[in-house]
C-alpha cells in the first residue's frame, strides 16, 4: 500500500473510531457531578473546549451531531446532545 493511501486509510479509521463513542447510550451514562476525566472515559477526548467566567464548555462531535457539557469548578453541571442515535 502506498504511503498516502495508507495515511488516508488510517485517518478515516481514526475518525470513525472517535465518532463511534457519540451514541445516545453513552450520553445516557453521563450525569451532573462528573469530572471532565470521567466524561472523557465515557465519550473520549472533546473536539473543543472554551472557558468563560469560570464555566468550561466542551463539545464532542461537530455542529451536526454532538454532545456538549458545561463544567463549573471541575464538575459537569449541564449536558446536552444533538442528533444522537
Amino acid at each position: 500500500m502506498k504511503p498516502p493511501l495508507l495515511f488516508a486509510t488510517c485517518l478515516v479509521l481514526a475518525l470513525l473510531n472517535g465518532c463511534s463513542k457519540l451514541t445516545l447510550q453513552r450520553y445516557e451514562q453521563l450525569h451532573a457531578g462528573m469530572t471532565q476525566a470521567e466524561v472523557e472515559d465515557v465519550i473520549g477526548t472533546p473536539a473543543s473546549c472554551d472557558e468563560t467566567l469560570g464555566v468550561r464548555l466542551c463539545q464532542w462531535g461537530d455542529a451536526e451531531r454532538n454532545i456538549k457539557v458545561s463544567f463549573v469548578a471541575g464538575k459537569a453541571v449541564l449536558l446536552s446532545a444533538h442528533k444522537l442515535k
